[in-house]
């Protein structure tokens, strides 16, 4: 697959980028550059190789999922810059 002038121009206008007309050339080849590195990847063989999120294992860090009968509203309130009963107090944003 290779990208042309036309192509060039066709993404800049998708993507509410202004290319000048003198820089066209120079994204038809880096486009082009990056395109062939993906073939050469398609070309490595991954038959039996696991999908991975990073390069080093990983797990995620977990909570314990447990039911609570809440009752604690002024903790969660604590940290707001302004609250009153209990409830986050906001600027009127409706007039």
């Amino acid at each position: 697959m290779a990208v042309d002038g036309k192509t060039v121009r066709r993404i800049g206008s998708l993507a509410r980028i202004r290319i000048d007309e003198d820089d066209v050339d120079n994204y038809v080849n880096e486009l082009n550059v990056i395109l062939g590195f993906v073939e050469q990847l398609n070309e490595v063989d991954v038959e039996g190789v696991e999908p991975m999120t990073s390069v080093t294992p990983m797990a995620l860090r977990r909570r314990p999922d447990k039911v609570d009968a809440g009752g604690h509203a002024d903790r969660i309130v604590s940290n707001a810059p302004l609250s009153e009963d209990d409830f986050f107090m906001v600027p009127k944003v409706v007039e």
